[in-house]
């Protein structure tokens, strides 16, 4: 498990992450949102131990990270500008994190590489954006580290390598318990795969919550009620949001399903659905109780 407590990081009178707490599960794939600027990078190098904390710690099970070798070995980190060496081809950087990963698996990188019809010796700053970011993902994979921590691992790939990429970590996941942590400044990039996403807004966890937990307790209702009934004359619904279309109402309401279900049945609508609601939708609904509008932050 990954914990940061107090964490915090300035450069000169910029804060760019400003006394952050959060909890980092294992086995599950931890969503960090934020426009650019946000703070998701500096947060992402300060759990690599790349970035020194000006206060705080950030621990994996118990061990502080910074500077502690053996810690690191536990993780890989794809940075948004991917870093190869010089003039270095892929299978080069296969025999270098062989040396840092004990774990480094040498016949899936290969597999993977030819899955991906990248050519292991050909040199690395020849490849194009998406070319290197899918390298970087196969060597993050292939490593064999119980986290993965992805920065913007999916911007520059095409929604086909999204997808697959998004099943190796879920095959991983489920293989070998791997916990891949992904900022993204895209909420829509993460709705299929995250469960826990945290918002940073100005260097701050604005919002971090399992998001099967929010979905307990947030629904979406498509209905029509009796003639001259309104949303608000549904007994027992904590309402949120209303959208009117006509005859049809749109509800976004708070509260447990059976109670959801009992209000809504007592009224005696016409037609009335409970429909999922997405992941942009979960977070409009949270943060405009705070007061903030997410489109203006992610996006």
């Amino acid at each position: 498990m990954i914990e940061a407590r107090n964490l915090t990081k300035r450069f000169g009178d910029i804060v760019a992450v400003d006394h952050i707490d959060a909890t980092i599960k294992d086995g599950s794939v931890f969503g960090l949102i934020g426009t650019n600027g946000a703070g998701k990078s500096t947060f992402l190098r300060m759990m690599s131990g790349i970035l020194r904390p000006d206060e705080g710690s950030v621990t994996i099970d118990g061990k502080e990270v910074y500077e502690d070798i053996q810690v690191k070995s536990r993780f890989f980190y794809i940075s948004d500008d991917q870093y190869f060496f010089s003039n270095s081809t892929p299978e080069e950087m296969m025999t270098f994190y062989r040396a840092v990963y004990p774990k480094f698996n040498k016949e899936r990188f290969i597999h993977l590489m030819e899955s991906f019809g990248l050519d292991r010796r050909r040199k690395i700053n020849t490849f194009s954006k998406g070319m290197k970011k899918q390298a970087a993902v196969i060597c993050g994979v292939c490593a064999g580290t119980d986290y993965l921590f992805c920065d913007e691992t999916f911007d520059g790939l095409d929604p086909v390598m999204r997808q697959t990429v998004k099943s190796i970590f879920a095959g991983d996941m489920q293989e070998r318990n791997m916990t891949p942590i992904i900022a993204s400044h895209n909420l829509r990039e993460l709705e299929d795969i995250c469960d826990h996403v945290g918002l940073l807004h100005k260097g701050g966890i604005l919002l971090s919550r399992d998001l099967e937990d929010m979905k307990l307790n947030l629904h979406k209702i498509q209905c029509v009620l009796q003639p001259g009934r309104k949303a608000e004359d549904i007994h027992g619904l904590e309402i949120i949001n209303v959208e009117e279309r006509g005859s049809l109402l749109t509800l976004t309401v708070r509260g447990s399903r059976d109670a959801v279900e009992t209000a809504m049945h007592s009224c005696e609508p016409i037609f009335a659905e409970i429909i999922p609601l997405s992941l942009e939708e979960i977070f409009i609904s949270e943060t405009e109780v705070a007061g903030y509008d997410i489109k203006k932050l992610v996006l």
